[in-house]
């Protein structure tokens, strides 16, 4: 983008400069200088040299030396400055592998290259065409329409910059990916080409759902094998691919959802998983949502509760890099044939090592409700592996009282905050009043669901047990089970519909 000042009516003229010249950088460094290019019937360069930077130089030589800007090309900054009348240009063109031309005030001479960085901030004089202009100008619209022919120029001129730098962006963005790829070697999965998709999907035909990343569709591989295909939007970055990519090739546990295949070209990504006959969670937890005949026992909840947590343990503890998931709720939970619990997308997980025990983000991630308090807020505390456990907390809490989480007769309230609407039926041992439970054995899986979801919703991370310990409360007696302290942050009561994603809204495969 470039910036006008200095406008001279009488002679014409304006001086330009580059906005990547005047923005904040490191000394020297000017990255995003790029050639300019002027629409010949309207503008005309002044008195002005040509200075050419280049980069990714090899074999300098002593007389090519004296032109070294003090960057550092290669990665973002330029090797050597020159102007046009420099006798070494020729050379210096000979082994530096990229160029550009930038026009700056007229210099006699050889210019140093630690001289490049002065003669950019001055900026260049650049003249514009027009006829005689005395009629106009004697007109009492004169400057209106010369203000709107500025603003035309300078509107072409900045479009022009932004179409370019989005295309740039957009090249970078393929080659991270790329890049990113190559460096799985043989850790990443099978690659498939756009045109495979579509056979796989019958031009995807079958719609199994659609969510903030895109859309799913049910496909079948070459063997017979049914898939699911997530079709990225064209509008998210490589961000989001990267991390399906790195943090499902890494696991390999019957409670995390298989990667099988991927596919790459260009602004088009998808992603292939085995096929969840069952879809996710949520379908079967909510009383708006569930058929009476796709209700869940409590056997089944309590052994998808215990699933889950040991596919937590599995990338918090079981793999050589620790990986936060972050979006631990019900619909990023599937569920195979046999109601196997299996975690999926991770769009928005982050990958740290294990000795790390807080990472740091740019942005609160994660979906409204299941969001643990320090990741939007730090006075809570350091965000970690146990900002994971309390949204695995909300999810297993929903799970118990998702089909009466709201009770207008409890204490005349037309709504209460569901959590603490479990705390206080756990303290007058009142679960089974409201929740179908039939059985001492029922009776007995909710209140241990209960017990270790409310530990996982402890406001201070530090007082919210890991995910081994999770396992080993819902695997061992529940007279072994203490009664949690009732969590003391409060937020407005929440609904499905409210349940959107901060970052970006997160889909399950179906």
């Amino acid at each position: 983008m470039t910036i006008i000042q200095e406008i001279n009516y009488t002679s014409r003229s304006l001086r330009v400069y580059n906005a990547a010249v005047l923005s904040p950088h490191q000394s020297g460094c000017f990255p995003l200088v790029r050639n300019i290019s002027l629409e010949p019937d309207i503008f005309g360069f002044g008195r002005v040299s040509n200075l050419t930077l280049l980069s990714n130089c090899s074999e300098l030589t002593d007389e090519l030396s004296k032109y070294k800007t003090g960057c550092g090309g290669g990665g973002g900054g330029w090797d050597l400055a020159m102007v046009a009348n420099d006798t070494d240009l020729s050379d210096a063109l000979g082994v530096c592998n990229t160029s550009t031309v930038a026009p700056v005030d007229l210099v006699d001479g050889d210019v140093g290259g630690d001289q490049y960085e002065e003669l950019l901030t001055r900026g260049f004089m650049l003249n514009w065409k027009a006829g005689d202009c005395s009629v106009c100008e004697n007109s009492a619209f004169s400057v209106a329409g010369f203000v709107i022919f500025v603003t035309i120029v300078a509107g072409f001129i900045w479009r022009s910059a932004l179409s370019k730098l989005m295309v740039w962006r957009k090249k970078e963005n393929y080659h991270n990916v790329e890049d990113f790829l190559k460096s799985c070697g043989t850790l990443a999965p099978k690659r498939y080409s756009y045109s495979d998709l579509k056979k796989i999907t019958n031009f995807f035909r079958v719609k199994l759902g659609q969510g903030g990343y895109g859309c799913v569709y049910k496909g079948k591989l070459s063997n017979g094998s049914l898939v699911a295909v997530k079709v990225l939007n064209e509008s998210k970055g490589g961000e989001e691919f990267i991390n399906e990519v790195a943090s499902i090739s890494r696991t390999s546990h019957v409670n995390i959802v298989s990667l099988l295949g991927f596919s790459f070209e260009g602004h088009k990504k998808a992603l292939i998983y085995e096929f969840m006959p069952h879809g996710s969670l949520e379908k079967f937890i909510y009383k708006e949502s569930s058929l009476t005949d796709h209700q869940l026992g409590w056997e089944s909840l309590f052994q998808i509760a215990v699933g889950t947590a040991r596919g937590l343990e599995y990338l918090h503890r079981g793999c050589n890099t620790r990986i936060l998931h972050f979006d631990i709720k019900p619909h990023n939970i599937l569920l195979d044939e046999d109601f196997c619990p299996k975690i999926s997308d991770f769009g928005l997980a982050k990958l740290c090592s294990r000795k790390q025990s807080i990472v740091s983000l740019l942005n609160a991630r994660g979906t409204i409700g299941y969001i643990a308090p320090e990741v939007f807020c730090r006075n809570f505390g350091g965000v970690s592996h146990k900002s994971d456990v309390y949204s695995y907390g909300m999810m297993v809490l929903e799970m118990v009282g998702g089909r009466n989480k709201i009770r207008p007769e409890v204490d005349g309230s037309s709504e209460m905050y569901f959590p603490d609407w479990i705390y206080n039926q756990l303290e007058l041992d009142e679960l089974g009043a409201h929740n179908g439970i039939t059985s001492e054995e029922e009776n007995e899986m909710a209140r241990k669901m209960v017990i270790v979801s409310v530990w996982c919703i402890q406001t201070v991370p530090s007082s919210r047990p890991s995910m081994t310990r999770v396992v080993e409360m819902l695997e061992g007696s529940i007279q072994s089970l203490q009664i949690p302290p009732k969590p003391v942050l409060s937020s407005p009561p929440r609904s499905r519909e409210d349940s959107s994603a901060i970052q970006s809204s997160s889909m399950a495969i179906l």
